[in-house]
């Protein structure tokens, strides 16, 4: 039990690593509001993990803004931020790629989340304490055919940075965590019907793709006083993604050896 009663917001908490987040920091003792602008998954993830929902759009500054001052009203002071809501792209090369998508993905994911640590965190600096923790990608740190979903969360990254810089003798910690290929519902799906054009687990050392409960583990030990000197990281969870990718041109990752009395 490691939230020992901690206000926690989950942006973007009513789907995905959002949702898994949710669920563990109210399995470990955080007192958890679910803010989503999918009002529905905000009211069923609130209601199973038995906190509190919010309907939240994070690009637009003036809802975040009355959200952040409601939930304290509501609530209390809240110790710790995650921030999961994002938008993603399809593949597509940049002369193909509508301007309008470029400054939707870049808005919600990078503006958006530049907004809801603003409001938040700045709140939390004039309390004295707070974590915040930011969702990356790990599209962040490798070279990545979706240039306006990898150039934002990338640009999360550095803003991470800045803030912690910003807020850390007002005893703010910022960090950002960066997935990997997670087996969320939509990758899934992608998995299933064939869209993406090899097993993602293919390319990782561990050969594996990353379970949302991993990714959820990370974001709450960062949220957490177990992470306590612990400010501007971005801790990435991708099984060995960037690690592995680049064996491929020399015939992938090797298999593991064969363990002693396993030979037929």
């Amino acid at each position: 039990m490691t939230g020992n009663g901690t206000l926690a917001v989950v942006v973007g908490g009513g789907n995905g690593i959002g949702e898994e987040t949710a669920r563990l920091m109210a399995e470990r003792g955080w007192r958890v509001v679910v803010a989503d602008r999918d009002a529905v998954a905000a009211e069923r993830v609130a209601a199973a993990i038995g906190g509190a929902a919010v309907t939240l759009d994070i690009a637009d500054p003036e809802a975040v803004d009355a959200a952040c001052a409601g939930i304290e009203a509501a609530h209390g002071p809240v110790g710790a931020l995650v921030v999961a809501a994002a938008v993603f792209q399809d593949v597509l090369p940049p002369a193909e790629l509508p301007p309008g998508v470029w400054e939707r993905t870049v808005h919600v994911n990078l503006t958006g989340t530049y907004y809801a640590n603003r409001a938040f965190g700045t709140r939390m600096a004039c309390h004295g304490r707070g974590s915040i923790v930011n969702i990356a990608s790990i599209a962040a740190i490798g070279s990545v055919p979706v240039h306006a979903y990898a150039s934002s969360k990338a640009a999360v990254v550095s803003l991470t940075l800045n803030l912690a810089g910003e807020w850390g003798r007002a005893g703010v910690r910022v960090n950002a965590v960066s997935p990997g290929s997670t087996l969320v519902p939509r990758v899934a799906e992608r998995i299933k019907s064939g869209r993406y054009a090899a097993d993602p687990a293919e390319f990782t050392a561990l050969g594996r793709i990353v379970q949302p409960r991993e990714v959820a583990e990370t974001i709450e030990f960062l949220a957490s006083d177990r992470a306590s000197a612990i400010t501007g990281v971005n801790l990435v969870v991708d099984a060995g993604w960037h690690v592995a990718a680049t064996w491929a041109q020399y015939g992938g990752v090797r298999p593991a050896p064969e363990r002693a009395g396993t030979a037929s």
